[in-house]
This record gives C-alpha cells, sequence and structure tokens, in this order.
C-alpha cells in the first residue's frame, strides 16, 4: 500500500471563525496544521504517496508542505473548481493515483482525529477480498452520525442516515470516516458532479452486490468539526490521549513552541499549546487551551477549554470559558465570556463590556 486520498475542501463552517482565514485541516491543533498529523500517521502506516483534494482556500496547502518530502511522502494536489462532495472529490484526483485496480487505496476525512490502526484496516480489506473497506466506531449516541449495521463477519448490511427514532438506531456503530477502496471502484463514482460517498457512493455499491466490509476498531475517535471538539483534540495530543508522531515536542500538560514566551508564575495545564511568537503573562492561568501564534493573554486572564486566534488579545482579569476567538480580535480587560460564544476576526470588545458575574 503507497497510495492514499486527504480530503480537505472542506469550507469548515461549523468551525467558524477559525476558517476564516485558514482552512480547517491548516489551523493548528498541538503546535502544528491538523493536517501534518495525518499525513504523519498515514507515512508511519506506509504511505508513499499521498493527493490532497482541495477546494476552499485551497492555495494555502502547497506553499507549507511542497511536495511532502520533509514528511518523507510524494504530496501532489487536486483543486476543485466546484465542490464535488466527498465521491466526487475522490474521482477527481483519481488521474493523479498510481495503483493498479486491485490495489488498495486509502481514503481519509480531513477533520478526524483518531487512533485507527491503519494497517489493520488494510489488511482486513486484503484478507476479506472487499471492494471497500470502512473504518467503524462505537458511540454512545449515534443519531448524529450514519449508522453502518455489519453481520458476524463484519460485511456491511446498511447504511442508515442519522436516525430519528429509537426504533432507527439498529446499532452502535457509525462511519468513521476512513476507506480503503479497490481502486477500480473509484472509477465507477461518475465523473464532474457532486456525489456524496455516505449517501450514493456506499448505498448504490451495496446495492449492487459490491463487498464492502467494516473494521470496528474503537481506540481514540473525534470528529473535529466544532470549536470545542477542535480545542479537545489539540489538548488530547499534547496530553498524548490521542497518538501522532508529529507532535513538536514531548506529550505533557503543556506544549510551549519556540519563541513563545510565558511569565514564570503563569499556570499551563491540561494539554494547552502556547504557539510561536505568543505571551502569556504574569498570573494568567490557562487550561485546555490553544493560544495560536503572535496571541497576548494579559495579565490574571484565566482561559479555560478555548481558543485564541493568531495575533488576539485578551485583556487583564478576563475570563474565558468554552470560547473562540478570532484572528486579531481584541477582548479589553474585565470581560466575562462563557460556552460556546465565538468572537469574530479582528473584533473589539472594550474593557468590562461582557459579564455574567456583577461588576463588584
Amino acid at each position: 500500500m503507497t497510495e492514499a486520498i486527504l480530503l480537505v475542501g472542506g469550507k469548515g463552517t461549523r468551525l467558524r471563525p477559525l476558517t476564516v482565514h485558514t482552512p480547517k485541516p491548516m489551523v493548528r491543533a498541538a503546535g502544528v496544521p491538523f493536517l501534518t498529523h495525518q499525513l504523519a500517521r498515514a507515512r508511519a502506516a506506509g504511505v508513499e504517496h499521498i493527493v490532497l483534494a482541495t477546494s476552499y482556500l485551497a492555495e494555502v496547502f502547497e506553499p507549507h508542505f511542497g511536495d511532502g518530502s520533509a514528511l518523507g511522502l510524494h504530496i501532489e494536489y487536486v483543486t476543485e473548481d466546484e465542490p464535488l462532495g466527498t465521491g466526487g472529490a475522490i474521482r477527481n484526483v483519481a488521474p493523479r493515483l498510481h495503483s493498479a485496480p486491485d490495489d488498495p487505496v486509502l481514503i481519509f476525512n480531513g477533520d478526524i482525529l483518531t487512533g485507527l490502526n491503519i494497517r489493520a484496516l488494510v489488511d482486513t480489506h486484503e484478507a476479506t477480498g472487499a471492494d471497500v473497506s470502512l473504518h467503524l466506531t462505537k458511540v454512545t449516541d449515534p443519531r448524529a452520525y450514519g449508522l453502518v449495521p455489519t453481520d458476524e463477519t463484519g460485511r456491511v448490511l446498511a447504511f442508515l442516515e442519522k436516525p430519528q427514532t429509537p426504533e432507527e438506531i439498529v446499532t452502535d456503530q457509525i462511519n468513521a470516516g476512513a476507506y480503503v477502496f479497490r481502486r477500480s471502484v473509484i472509477d465507477t463514482i461518475p465523473a464532474g458532479r457532486p456525489v456524496s460517498v455516505e449517501r450514493e457512493t456506499f448505498p448504490d455499491l451495496l446495492a449492487a452486490g459490491a463487498h464492502l466490509q467494516g473494521l470496528v476498531d474503537s481506540t481514540y475517535w473525534l470528529d473535529l468539526g466544532t470549536p470545542a471538539a477542535f480545542v479537545r483534540g489539540s489538548a488530547d495530543l499534547v496530553l498524548g490521549r490521542a497518538p501522532s508522531p508529529a507532535i513538536p515536542g514531548r506529550c505533557g500538560d503543556r506544549l510551549v513552541l519556540p519563541t513563545a514566551r510565558v511569565a514564570p508564575d503563569a499556570k499551563l495545564t491540561g494539554g494547552t499549546v502556547v504557539g510561536e511568537g505568543a505571551f502569556v503573562a504574569q498570573g494568567a492561568r490557562v487550561y485546555g487551551s490553544t493560544i495560536l501564534p503572535g496571541a497576548v493573554i494579559e495579565p490574571g486572564a484565566v482561559i479555560t477549554d478555548s481558543l485564541i486566534g493568531t495575533r488576539a488579545v485578551v485583556g487583564e482579569r478576563s475570563v474565558l470559558t468554552g470560547t473562540v476567538i478570532g484572528d486579531g480580535a481584541i477582548i479589553g480587560a474585565d470581560n466575562e465570556l462563557r460556552d460556546g460564544m465565538r468572537v469574530w476576526c479582528d473584533a473589539r470588545i472594550p474593557a468590562g463590556a461582557v459579564r455574567f458575574s456583577s461588576d463588584q
């Protein structure tokens, strides 16, 4: 197995304002663009050639990763003029693949953090002679996901999109966003139009009698589609709960990147990351959060489970919990921002303007 396709064309609308200037796979997790972790894990599994299927802010990827040689890879880039969906994107990059018709081709969604044993997925694919093999994981509440029931041998029986009633929840197994395709199957996907593998390709293959195999791997798995999940995923990488060979430092309670400055009495815990050129001032406390490059955390600020954008400023004594601050935004002193709050890029919040407690 030497080839993979990474689907990195999505707009990341659920992650805004993080994705206003940066495509979702390039937002930093544990100190590097999230895509770096996926590329490094693919390389560790034996992948040598990767095609990135890009669309939104496509111009950002190649200047960062180049030809992939720094990661021991050969990377190519294919940009969609119009969004083509997951299946359309896979079909669109097919001409760049070198595999023979029966060879396996790995396919990853660009927003999934997982501890999947990639090699085991490919071995299962080859041992069962499947046309497509899918990574499945078990979740406590499957209502927000596509269900994938299998028989006792792991062969896929159906694809059930987001069940609405208890009767429709026939399994806790969901599509976890990593696949192995037989190379020839990719060419059966219609070209030049939007196609969803989840809603069209997989059900059509099943209806035609193709062999779709599921591998249940319930190691670490997290969909990074929301700001809260992204912050958690970054912290889990730093803490060593999620595996990656690309973390730029030792796993532990904190990761401080070169050129970042942290006051001696500032407290960083819970997998906090402080990016290059950022500054955390005296008395600040930061728990399980990501401070992106160039951001400033002023004295006495308390930040929990939040992401502070590039060059953003959090003022003295401000308290942020479960909050996303966009690039270049300025939060004045003595503000309180709570769970789910998103402050847009370059916004300005005056001192003491937002509070949940009294001003005494």
